[in-house]
Formats: structure tokens, sequence, C-alpha cells
């Protein structure tokens, strides 16, 4: 990497860390803007980022190591998230909404109780530390690659950044940062993808050259079994994962909940076509990489085509990616514990501005430990065996008896802790104790339909159950009730007051998004103008972009005037 690749990296660093302290005057004003970001936030900004939240530089190291090596399967495993979007828009967004709740954690204390919301809430932050180092880890990977550094020092100051302004600005600042990350992003690989096509003599050498069964969509170790269990645990994940569920929740209505996931479906079923076309076009280039070198593809093809200045464009936008997934985590986790931990259990009458700053001191905390969990994977086996191994297990243990819930009013505490709880030990037990007991390793497939398989299986028996005894859950039903007079408990004034607030907040957010846009599109077009070569294509798609963000700027002047 040139100097001048650091110094675009370092721009637009300091760009994301300032939008994150833009909003911290909003978020020490009350919890609610700190927590729900007002409560109605604009869908279109919501769906953006629940999009760029759901990757990270994990999809171009994790399924780019997969697209190298086994070429169209990476996108066949893409393609599954867009079906289990869809699934979510059509179904489990809007009863989230229905609910009447802002987070996932509010959810289970007033549908289960107070025991299963510390139960639960405990559980999803032992997971989010996983999660959240499993995107940290990929994107300190790919500037260890380019910079020479070493992978620990990549880590390390890449969640500082992340920590710190997830810490200052709450929601909004996650959100706002998700939408700026996805134009960096978006920049950044509409730019690499001609440059890799140039590389090799256009799209005519990648299918020539191509190894045999590289245009295939399945193969031994992803099978169609693997793919369609995905899709399930994929609408798991996407419509249970406590993360998530803020974004159908903190819209104004339920048809907004489901826009949010309509977004992310129709991204979805394109973005990933464009992602994996580089790590495919460098196994025509180096088809000699073995192992967990396969991770690094993308990086090395950016460092062999790109101009000086170009390779600190496409890390920032594989950085902005991954703080976008890791901030929407940290700051779901600071939530739930200054929230439902601190607030509820530890220090009933907290102030607002109390339970904010503990906010902030978890997320430092939180932080620190996703740093040190990032550093422990190569260990572990490698990033793509921590991600779908940590899916497996999990996933459905944590996020079916949830989701089931969501349409069923006979599913009790006992019903859904004990599946969570069954289905982890079984799938620890297939996963980690069971291959040296027997012997026998499960596969990719086997591995994924159990970890999604015995949770559903034990809800359906659980279901039947209290069919036959003509059970229902008195919280169920207390809660359908308590939904439904919500929109009663406040005066005309007061909740005029709430929406009031809620719009000044979101005409500062998209003020903020536009001009950040702006900064990026300018941004990227001086870059362009600096290159030595392919001047034409990264001043058009900078030249694009700040259009776009004056546009924007604009037309939220003229709606306020």
């Amino acid at each position: 990497m040139a100097r001048l690749d650091f110094i675009v990296m370092g721009v637009f660093a300091l760009l994301i860390f300032g939008i994150g302290l833009t909003f911290t005057r909003m978020g020490n004003k009350n919890g609610q803007a700190f927590f729900e970001a007002g409560g109605e936030t604009p869908w279109w900004i919501n769906g953006l980022s629940l999009f760029i939240s759901y990757f990270s530089a994990g999809t171009f190291v994790v399924w780019g190591s997969i697209a190298y090596k086994f070429g169209l399967v990476a996108n066949a495993i893409q393609t599954t998230m867009a079906i289990s979007g869809f699934l979510v828009m059509l179904f489990i967004a809007g009863a989230w909404k229905r609910t009447g709740v802002a987070t996932a954690a509010e959810y289970v204390g007033k549908r289960f109780g107070a025991n299963e919301k510390q139960f639960y809430t405990y559980l999803t932050l032992l997971l989010s530390l996983f999660t959240t180092a499993a995107v940290l880890y990929p994107v300190g990977k790919m500037v260890h690659v380019a910079s020479g550094m070493s992978l620990n020092m990549c880590i390390s100051i890449i969640g500082l950044i992340i920590v710190l302004y997830t810490a200052a600005g709450g929601l909004w600042a996650v959100l706002v940062t998700d939408v700026v990350q996805f134009v960096i992003l978006t920049a950044a690989v509409l730019i690499v993808i001609p440059i890799s096509f140039n590389e090799i003599g256009g799209i005519e050498m990648l299918i020539k050259k191509a190894p045999e069964g590289f245009f295939t969509p399945v193969n031994s170790e992803y099978t169609l079994g693997f793919m369609l269990a995905f899709i399930v645990y994929q609408t798991f994940y996407i419509g249970g994962n406590w993360s998530y569920v803020q974004r159908y929740t903190s819209v104004g209505n339920e048809r907004q909940s489901k826009k949010v996931a309509g977004i992310f479906t129709a991204l979805y079923l394109v973005c990933p076509v464009i992602w994996m076309i580089p790590p495919m076009i460098y196994r025509i280039i180096n088809p000699n990489l073995h192992g967990l070198e396969s991770e690094d593809a993308y990086m090395m093809l950016i460092q062999k085509v790109m101009p000086a200045g170009l390779i600190g464009l496409v890390l920032a936008g594989m950085v902005s990616a991954t703080s976008s997934k890791a901030n929407t985590t940290i700051n779901m986790a600071a939530t739930v514990f200054a929230q439902d931990i601190y607030h509820h259990l530890l220090r009933p009458g907290a102030s607002d501005r109390e339970v904010i700053w503990i906010a902030r001191l978890f997320t430092l905390a939180f932080g620190a430990a996703t740093i040190g969990v990032a550093m422990w994977i190569p260990s572990a086996g490698g990033i793509v065996e921590v991600v779908l191994s940590t899916a497996s297990i999990a996933g459905g243990a944590l996020f079916a008896p949830l989701l089931w819930s969501l349409f069923s009013r006979r599913q009790t505490g006992l019903s859904v802790v004990t599946t969570s709880v069954v289905s982890l030990l079984l799938n620890l037990y297939l996963k980690t104790i069971n291959p040296f007991l027997t012997g026998v390793k499960l596969n990719r497939t086997l591995e994924t339909v159990c970890g999604m398989g015995i949770p559903v299986l034990l809800l359906a028996i659980f279901e039947i159950w209290y069919i036959l005894k003509k059970s229902r859950s008195d919280k169920a039903l207390q809660m359908e009730m308590n939904a439904g007079r919500k929109v009663h408990t406040h005066s005309g004034h007061g909740i005029e007051q709430i929406h009031f607030a809620a719009r000044e907040q979101n005409a500062f957010g998209i003020k903020v998004i536009a001009v950040s846009v702006m900064i990026v599109g300018a941004g990227i077009v001086a870059l362009g103008l600096s290159a030595a070569s392919y001047i034409l294509e990264v001043v058009t798609v900078g030249a694009v972009i700040l259009i776009g963000g004056l546009a924007m700027l604009m037309a939220i002047t003229r709606k306020r005037v």
C-alpha cells in the first residue's frame, strides 16, 4: 500500500467517526433517541441499514473464499439470503411491529417473563460476542494483507474506531453510518469490477479459463440440502436476530416494517452477483491458493489491479461494511445490557442520562472482548468454519423459539427455554464431542440440517402437546390486549410531541446522510482526478454519488420549508 492509500482510509474513518459524534447531542437528550432512534425512522434508512448490517468484510472473506474455490456456489449461498428476506417480509417483519415492543428483549419479558428474559439476554450477549468478532476478524485480515501490519494490530485499531463512534451516538449513529457505508462500499466494488475484467481480457476469458464445475450452483460440500437448510437458518436469523428486530420496530407502522425487509430482499437479489466476481476472476489470475490462503483472494486481487489511492478506497469500503455489521450488534448488546440488566434489575431508579452512560461504558467493554475473540479465530480453524459452525449450533436454538411464539399463543417460557437448551446441547455435542467418541463428523449439510431441524421439531412437539391439552399462554393473551390498547395510553398532545420529536430527528439524520454522501462523492472524484489510470471510471462513480447527495439535501430542505 502507498501512503495515499493510508490517507484515503484515514479520511473515510474520520468521516464515519465524525458522524457518530454528530449524534452525541441527540443521544444525550433522552433514552428513546439513543436506543430507538425516536421510534419512527424512515423505512428506507432502516432497509439500507438492515442490508449492509447483514454483511461485512466477512462477505468478501468468507463467501469470497468459497467463490475463489468453487465459483458460482458462493452466489447460490447468498441467493438463499434473498429468499429468506422475502419470507421475513411476508410473515415476520410486520408481526414484530404488531407486538408494540421496541426491542426483542422487551418482547421476551412481556411474552414469557423476567426469568426467560434474563436467560435469552445472557445467551444473546454471548452469541453477539462471537458474531461481532467474526465480522471484525475478516476486515483486520484484509488490512493486514494490504498493509503488512500485524493482524492483531489491524483488528485492534479497526475495532477501537467502531466501538468509539457507536458509544458516542447510539442507534441513529448506527443507522446513518450504515447508509454512508453502503455508498462507500458500492462505489468501491463498482470501480473494482471493470478494472478486474480488464486484467484478464474480459468476461469471455473468465468463462473460458474457469475450472470445471466453476459455474454450477451446488457441489458435494454445499449441496441442495444445505441450501434449503440455510434458507431456514437465514429466515430465523434475519427475522429473529435481536439487532435486526430493531429495524422492524423503529419505523412508523407494519407496512413500513415490511418495506424494510423488502429493500433487503431486492438488494440481495442483485448485489451478491456483483460482489463475487472479483475472487472468481482471481482464480483465473492465480489458481494456486490453498487452505486459509483463499481467504485473502479478494485483497490479493485488489493489490494486483488497483492503482495507488484506489486500494485505500476499496479497503475503506470493506472497513465500512464491517463497521456496519459490528456497530449494529454492539449497539444492540449495549441496549440490552443498559436497559434490561442495569436499569430493570440493578438500578430501577436510574435516570435516562445514567442509563445512556452505562450503555456507553458497556459498549467499550464489549468491544474490547470482541477484539480478543477476533484474535482467537485463526486458532479455531479460520473464519469459514467459525461462521458456519456458530450458525448451525446457535442460530436455530436461539431465534426459532421467539419467531415461533410470534404466531402461537400456546408456547410458554418452559417450552421455548427447553427448546433452546436442548438444541444448544445437542448441537454442541454433535459438533465437538461426537467426532471424538464415535469418529463420525457431520458434513456441512447434516450439521446445518440438525442445527435448524432440532429446535423446529421440539417446538412442534410442544405445540401439539399444548393443543391436546387445550392450553394457551396467559401472557400471550395479555400481551395482545396491551398492544391493542397501547395507542390510547397517551393524550393527543403527548402523542403529537412524540411525533414532532421523531420528525425532527429524521430530518436531522437525513441531512447528515446527504452531506456525508456529498463528501464521499467529492472525495472519490478528487481521488479519480489524481489517479494514474482508470480516471474516467473513478470520476464517474464519484460524480454520481455527489449528485445523489446534493439531490437528497435539496429534497429534505424543500420539504422542511
